[in-house]
Formats: structure tokens, C-alpha cells, sequence
């Protein structure tokens, strides 16, 4: 092997063995952790089925048996996430009956939900919690976030405060403030109501970090 090739090798990085993925975000999949050779992200790692949840990864070690890992990507072979089409999904809708299969960088194109806390359910497009509301926005109405446009109504991208029924956001900018604020500090960006705004926004599929705020 030349030179320019063993750099190229060498800077190349590695991919997890669950979604495939080397180059995704990281609140989206969580760490990259790795042991013995094999790397899975920290939350493919906790919605794989198979996989019994390891609690939170604090030191980059991939936590369950690597039997268990091993076996499950052996599973997943024949498995083809419903929204690429590549095979090697490892997270399966928990809805009875449903078939679907997806891997979780492709969530948020699948619609899908996956639930960190409990049990860590995942859920597809199809088959996911949603709000009810028999309000729709006004016209005009912007997100209270980035103040851009959120719609004509609840969707999987457009989602309402369950408490005051006032403020309309987005999925992506309001999980990035859950992300920011944490549990301690998350709570509606107009009423200012926390428990049931949190618990809504967890069954809704955001990660609202357990930690205090950040900067």
C-alpha cells in the first residue's frame, strides 16, 4: 500500500456497526464509543432491538456484551430500513404487527419517534405518538424559536405547547433549545410551564438532556 493510501486508511473514520453511518451528528446518534474494534453510536446502541438498554455511556465503551452487538448486526442483514432502503436497519417500529425497520439517522426523514426515556420505544412514521389539537395556527403564525413560518397545522415538523395552546414551533429548533436548556431549565418559550410541556415534548421523541443548562 502507497503512502497517500495508508493516510487516506488512516484518517478514514469508522463507521458504526449498527446504522452504517461514520458522519452523522451527534445529538442525533449520540457518542461513537468503541471497544475491541467495533463502534456503535451511543443511541443505536440503546434502540437496537435485541439490545437491553445499558443506561447512559459516560466513557466512550461500548456497554452490552459484543455478542449481543454482534448478534444483532448479524440479524440485520436482510433487514431494510423502510426509508433508504439499505439493509442493515437494527430499530423496529414497537407498534404490534408493524414491520418496519429503520436506522436512526434516518428518523427524522422517516417521521419516525424514538423515545428516550422508559422502555425506549421507537416508532415509525406511521404508527407515532401525535399531538392533538382542534386548534390550527393563525395565519402568519411563526415559530416563537427562529420566528420563521411553522404551517397551517400540527405535524411531525410543527408542534404546539399542550399547556397555553400559544406557541408554535418547530420539531428541529425546539429539540435544539431541549439540547441547550436540559431537563432542569426545558420548558415552554411563552407559559413557561415545565412538567406537562416536558412530558408532551419526551412522548413527542425530543432528547431533553438530564443536566443543567449549558452555554
Amino acid at each position: 500500500m502507497s503512502g497517500r493510501k495508508r493516510e487516506a486508511s488512516r484518517s478514514r473514520k469508522p463507521a458504526c456497526v449498527l446504522c452504517g453511518r461514520a458522519d452523522v451528528d451527534p445529538d442525533i446518534c449520540g457518542y461513537l464509543c468503541a471497544t475491541r474494534g467495533v463502534h456503535a453510536h451511543e443511541f443505536c446502541l440503546k434502540f437496537a432491538m435485541g439490545i437491553d438498554d445499558q443506561g447512559p455511556v459516560t466513557t466512550g465503551i461500548v456497554q452490552p456484551p459484543l455478542s449481543d452487538v454482534r448478534r444483532v448486526v448479524r440479524a440485520a442483514k436482510n433487514k431494510k430500513c423502510f426509508v433508504c432502503g439499505d439493509f442493515g436497519a437494527t430499530i423496529r417500529c414497537a407498534k404490534a404487527y408493524c414491520r418496519r425497520k429503520f436506522h436512526l439517522p434516518c428518523a427524522t426523514d422517516g417521521e419516525c419517534v424514538t423515545e428516550f426515556f422508559g422502555s425506549c420505544r421507537s416508532f415509525c412514521g406511521k404508527h407515532r405518538p401525535q399531538q392533538t389539537s382542534e386548534a390550527a395556527p393563525a395565519q402568519g403564525t411563526n415559530c416563537t424559536i427562529c420566528l420563521e413560518p411553522v404551517g397551517d397545522g400540527l405535524s411531525y415538523h410543527t408542534m404546539l405547547c399542550p399547556v397555553c395552546k400559544q406557541a408554535w414551533f418547530h420539531r428541529g429548533c425546539i429539540q435544539r433549545y431541549a439540547l441547550s436548556a436540559g431537563i432542569m431549565q426545558f420548558k415552554c418559550p411563552v407559559c413557561a410551564e415545565q412538567t406537562a410541556f416536558s412530558m408532551e415534548m419526551i412522548t413527542m421523541g425530543l432528547q431533553i438532556p438530564v443536566r443543567l443548562v449549558s452555554f
